[in-house]
């Protein structure tokens, strides 16, 4: 009989009360991340990270990759107009505007500019306190409902 895999270690505790893993099926987020997401009294989306070491750079910078993934969750999930809508990026624009480092509680928050039929059109920022460490815009494409993408 083969061997099997250990199992995943659990997530983490989230930083802040309230706040849950958005979508705990996703390999790449949750092993980057995870980020943990609340939905917010005004109807807006707020993820949370506490930085690692392992997210930070050789200078003990938070990775500019990490915050991209981080926003481009974000923007994903700002997009839907319904819990279960899939949205794909088309188009992600950013600048760096400040550095965070291990050990921040890195806060991320999307704006919903405009939505069609297929397109989302939508900006955000990533925070630690009143920095700003990154902004971004983004278009998104609705590709129908969760799991539209999968192979079959």
């Amino acid at each position: 009989m083969p061997k099997q895999p250990p199992p995943p270690p659990a997530p983490p505790a989230p930083p802040l009360e309230g706040y849950t893993i958005y979508d705990p099926v996703d390999p790449f987020e949750n092993e980057a991340g995870p980020f943990f997401w609340r939905l917010l009294e005004d109807g807006s989306h707020h993820f949370v990270l506490r930085t690692e070491e392992r997210h930070a750079n050789a200078h003990g910078v938070i990775h500019g990759g990490l915050m991209m993934t981080m926003a481009d969750l974000t923007m994903a999930v700002t997009s839907k107009g319904e819990a279960d809508d899939a949205y794909v990026t088309v188009s992600f624009n950013s600048e760096f505007v400040a550095a965070g480092f291990a050990g921040d509680l890195v806060e991320a928050r999307g704006e919903l500019v405009r939505r069609t039929g297929s397109m989302a059109f939508v900006r955000g920022h990533i925070h630690v306190g009143e920095t700003t460490l990154f902004v971004c815009s983004a278009v998104m494409k609705r590709v129908g409902k969760r799991g539209a993408l999968n192979k079959g």
